[in-house]
């Protein structure tokens, strides 16, 4: 039989029933562990989100890996690459790869009657991937490519639309600055809103084959290869997979290296939430040791009783290190409760909404893992107990003759 834990019964039994110094006490650490449970899930949720929608929107973009000819400067315009390379498409075989597609891009500049606005012309084939584009379509539709003829529709963003004061089916006139100048006369096909400012006003999408004739390229001839991964986090170990598999005068870049400042802030919003989880973890952390300490001195008379019955400083120990285990379970629960709840409300409702000029989305996002709950609940379990080991120390300076006449 356990000892300590048929004591453990019978003090929290105890406690229910009588009016006690340290009920008021227990209560205020257990909600302090619950609150702290509620802000370290939300923060969790919340800045994995973030970080979760703004780099999907980057990715929608760009892809996890794009395969590109070496180039010496910062030009939107890529350089021509044959289409016939050993690896594709036979690299979408290999293991983590989703899909592999061909893309070229090409600046110009859209004139209108009173505006004049700089884009960077993205051509895409039959085989790109719209799943991205038609989840944030706004107005019309996505381009339909065929091999046989060259598409003249575009789509653009809500704010390049309005800020040229363009809709739906439009004409739209495009300039592109090379050797001998060239325009074109393209019709919107479709509006988008991604409310990543920073792209949408950058990229319209057409046909590859657009490109390929104002850059007098063969129609084998593309600007590059993009590459979707089934999981972000072997980013580093498919792009190296990738690189080694082109050929040597061509280059594959993780998305991470094409936007270096989007992923190295994106990066910084860690800090944040470690220092939430920290601040959280001491203030839990402070009220259960103290819930301990009163604990403690309202039961010397019993370890008094203990000691003087054959009980062990650490037996003794192990009764209130584990009755403060079980309000941690307790304020855990209250807190994993309330906090996934929260959390589920807001992903769900979209509650709390935002301002996408700011923030670059319309809700707080959230984005909350079981894996993420398992480990900051354990985290909060053995932080906390392996804190109360010290404090229990002061049982072993109760003498028994005192501790009995303790009042």
């Amino acid at each position: 039989m356990n000892v300590e834990y048929f004591i453990v019964k019978r003090l929290i039994g105890a406690k229910e029933g009588n009016n006690r110094l340290s009920s008021p006490i227990i209560r205020i650490a257990i909600l302090a562990i619950s609150l702290s449970m509620i802000v370290m899930l939300i923060s969790i949720g919340v800045v994995k989100g973030f970080k979760k929608d703004i780099a999907d929107k980057v990715i929608g973009f760009g892809s996890h890996i794009q395969i590109t000819a070496f180039s010496d400067n910062n030009s939107y315009e890529t350089k021509a690459i044959s289409r016939n390379q050993d690896f594709y498409p036979s690299i979408e075989k290999e293991n983590g790869i989703k899909h592999i597609e061909v893309f070229a891009t090409k600046a110009g500049i859209i004139k209108t009657k009173e505006e004049i606005h700089g884009v960077i012309f993205k051509g895409v084939d039959t085989d790109f991937d719209w799943t991205f584009f038609q989840e944030n379509l706004i107005a019309g539709e996505v381009l339909s490519l065929n091999d046989s003829s060259t598409t003249n529709g575009v789509l653009i963003s809500e704010n390049i639309a309005n800020y040229l004061q363009l809709k739906v089916a439009d004409n739209l006139i495009m300039y592109f600055i090379q050797d001998s100048p060239r325009v074109r006369k393209f019709k919107i096909s479709g509006v988008y809103n991604t409310d990543l400012e920073e792209f949408d006003e950058l990229y319209v999408l057409g046909d590859i084959k657009q490109i390929q004739k104002l850059n007098d390229w063969g129609k084998d001839s593309v600007g590059g290869f993009s590459i979707t991964i089934n999981d972000f986090n072997d980013l580093k170990k498919q792009t190296q997979i990738v690189y080694k598999k082109t050929p040597y005068n061509l280059n594959a870049k993780s998305i991470k290296e094409i936007s270096p400042k989007v992923f190295d802030w994106l990066k910084l919003q860690d800090i944040n939430v470690n220092v939430v989880i920290i601040l959280m973890l001491i203030v839990a952390a402070i009220n259960i040791i103290t819930a301990l300490l009163i604990m403690i001195l309202e039961r010397t008379k019993l370890i008094g009783i203990l000691k003087a019955i054959g009980q062990t400083n650490w037996s003794i120990r192990k009764v209130f290190l584990y009755n403060a285990t079980y309000l941690i379970i307790k304020g855990l629960f209250w807190g994993n409760l309330l906090g996934i709840s929260l959390s589920f409300l807001q992903k769900e409702f979209h509650i709390i909404s935002l301002n996408p000029a700011i923030y670059y989305m319309k809700s707080v996002p959230i984005h909350l893992l079981l894996s993420d709950i398992l480990i900051l609940n354990l985290g909060v379990i053995i932080t906390c107990f392996i804190m109360l080991i010290l404090p229990t120390y002061l049982i072993t300076k109760i003498t028994p003759i005192k501790a009995i006449h303790f009042e």
